[in-house]
Formats: structure tokens, C-alpha cells, sequence
């Protein structure tokens, strides 16, 4: 038993014990990276939604904006005046308007996304990592001789 006060003597962990701290810190690592993904990922989906909702809506209005132009279009060359036609003209110009306003918000709201960089990066940090790291050879003792060993 060591006192309070005194410096823990370093203790030789055995090839189970070792194994199972690096599985679980392996599984930490793993399931670090996946968060961080996902809250990179959760950001790119938000703005995914919030364009292709205005892009719906820039679509439904230019598609009201179709019939309503073609009224206006006949009724214009029928009058040719400034009468219903004209009315039916400009409701049609506005509704264009709109729609283009916001399709120009969804593209640039679109064109924000990107690919979660930090998450790549820092795989590819720990690919590197653990690429490098090697097994440290065990010296071989007079008993283990007779025992076989797999290359590999």
C-alpha cells in the first residue's frame, strides 16, 4: 500500500489490460469523430432546407405567375390600353419579381455549404497517427521458444 503523499510506483500492465484500454479509447475516438460530424453535417442540412424551401416557393410563384401573365398578355393585345389587362400584367411582373428575389436568396443560401472540413481533417490527422504506429516486439524468453509464430 502506498501513504498519502507518496508518488505511485509505475505498475506493468499486461497485454489484456493494454488491449483494452486502447479498444476503448479507439471507440472514444470513433464516436468523438462521428459527433463532430454530425453537428458539421446538422449546419449544411439546415441551409439545404431553408433553400429548397424558398426554391419551392420561388417555383409556386412563378408558376401562378404563368397564368396570370398570359391574361394579362391577351387581355393587353385585345385592349391595348391601360385597362383589366394591365392590372393582370403587373400582379404577373410582381409575382416574377418575388420569385426571382427569392431564388437568389436560395442560391446564395446553397452555395454556403460546404463539406464538414474539421471532421475530414481530423481523420485524416488520426489515419496518419495510426498508420505509424508499430507493435513493440517482445523479447522472446527460453519457454516461448517451442511456440510457433504467424507472420504477418
Amino acid at each position: 500500500m502506498s501513504a498519502v503523499g507518496q508518488e505511485p510506483q509505475e505498475v506493468e500492465r499486461s497485454l489484456g489490460q493494454l488491449v483494452a484500454v486502447a479498444t476503448a479509447e479507439m471507440s472514444a475516438l470513433v464516436h468523438d469523430e462521428i459527433a463532430l460530424a454530425k453537428a458539421e453535417i446538422r449546419e449544411d442540412v439546415k441551409r439545404v432546407g431553408i433553400g429548397g424551401g424558398a426554391i419551392g416557393v420561388a417555383g409556386t410563384l412563378a408558376l401562378f405567375a404563368v397564368p396570370v401573365l398570359s391574361f394579362a398578355a391577351a387581355y393587353g393585345i385585345h385592349n391595348l390600353g391601360l385597362g383589366l389587362a394591365w392590372s393582370f400584367l403587373i400582379v404577373g411582373a410582381a409575382f416574377l419579381l418575388i420569385a426571382g428575389v427569392l431564388a437568389l436568396f436560395a442560391v446564395s443560401k446553397l452555395k454556403k455549404i460546404s463539406p464538414p472540413e474539421k471532421s475530414i481533417a481530423s481523420i485524416k490527422e488520426t489515419a496518419a497517427v495510426v498508420s505509424t504506429v508499430k507493435p513493440h516486439p517482445r523479447p522472446v524468453s527460453a519457454e516461448a521458444v517451442g511456440v510457433a509464430r504467424s507472420s504477418s
